[in-house]
């Protein structure tokens, strides 16, 4: 078990783009077996800002989904939605210290650089419905990684992300960073896919002049053809029905001992998962290979 502490706070934060699978599963399992250990708390938070993505429904299939899983989170749940005032306050400070531009270069014209923007505009923008860059330093961005140890990523192999997009929709990596600030979020455990994201982050974490969250990716679930589960893969949803079998199958992936015989409910294998936790033995690799779940 990890040393407790009372000051931490985690979250869950999925999209409402389909229903949670096996994958997010794991994900949201990690996160909260990691703030329950220390006696944190775990907050959720509806990632709600690409509404073309989004699927009527989803946000109470997932919240139904966790419940019916044991997995109950501290407050009210945190719409990212209703964030576009506090989004536009920091977009402004960045723009108003140059750390952040606008851009109306496209996809073709990103293609040289593999649709990285590094550096120049090959056609500078304007607030008239041009994207807002962050601007990447020409430096190395370091961090530490609870699983997979010290990190490193230069503007080279980063570019610069957008922050909004031209149709005017607010971009994940602002969000995320301005959000886990607002909530005070002490623990990012989150899927190994977001790892490179975590230096854009980070940088725009210290622009902004926030604290850095401690960081924890895990491994993904792929498919028999290599790609990630997800719901624009078409992933299975869970079936709530079969909570317990879907919570051991996850605990299974996280590599954490199953637990005994004598226990066989939700609740129980919760308590009994948590006073276990041991995210040490989660192994250091990108990705798990699907498992065939007969129930």
């Amino acid at each position: 078990m990890p040393s407790l502490d009372s000051n931490y706070r985690g979250r869950f934060a999925p999209s409402p783009s389909g229903p949670l699978h096996i994958g997010s599963l794991v994900t949201a399992l990690a996160s909260y077996l990691d703030a329950r250990a220390n006696r944190g708390q775990w907050l959720l938070r509806m990632e709600d800002i690409d509404p073309p993505r989004e699927q009527a429904g989803a946000a109470q299939q997932i919240t139904n989904s966790l419940l019916n899983h044991g997995m109950t989170w501290d407050g009210d749940i945190f719409w990212q939605s209703a964030r576009s005032a506090a989004y536009d306050t920091y977009l402004q400070q960045l723009l108003d210290k140059n750390l952040a531009y606008y851009c109306g270069c496209s996809r073709r014209q990103l293609a040289a650089t593999n649709g990285l923007h590094i550096g120049t505009c090959a056609h500078p923008g304007s607030p008239n419905g041009d994207a807002i860059r962050l601007r990447v330093p020409n430096e190395t961005i370091g961090f530490n990684d609870r699983i997979h140890g010290s990190q490193h990523r230069t503007q080279v192999e980063l570019g610069d992300p957008v922050l909004k997009r031209k149709d005017g929709l607010y971009a994940y990596q602002l969000a995320v960073v301005v959000d886990d600030a607002e909530q005070g979020i002490t623990d990012i455990v989150r899927g190994v896919d977001l790892l490179d994201a975590s230096a854009w982050q980070i940088h725009l974490q210290n622009a902004l002049g926030f604290k850095q969250p401690r960081y924890c990716h895990i491994p993904v679930i792929v498919g028999d053809d290599g790609h990630k589960l997800s719901k624009q893969s078409f992933a299975p949803a869970l079936d709530d029905q079969y909570a317990f079998a879907n919570l051991c199958l996850a605990l299974h992936y996280l590599q954490q001992t199953p637990p005994p015989d004598t226990i066989n409910d939700v609740a129980d294998l919760l308590l009994w998962a948590t006073e276990h936790w041991r995210p040490q033995d989660i192994p250091a690799r990108r990705q798990f290979d699907a498992i065939n779940k007969s129930l």
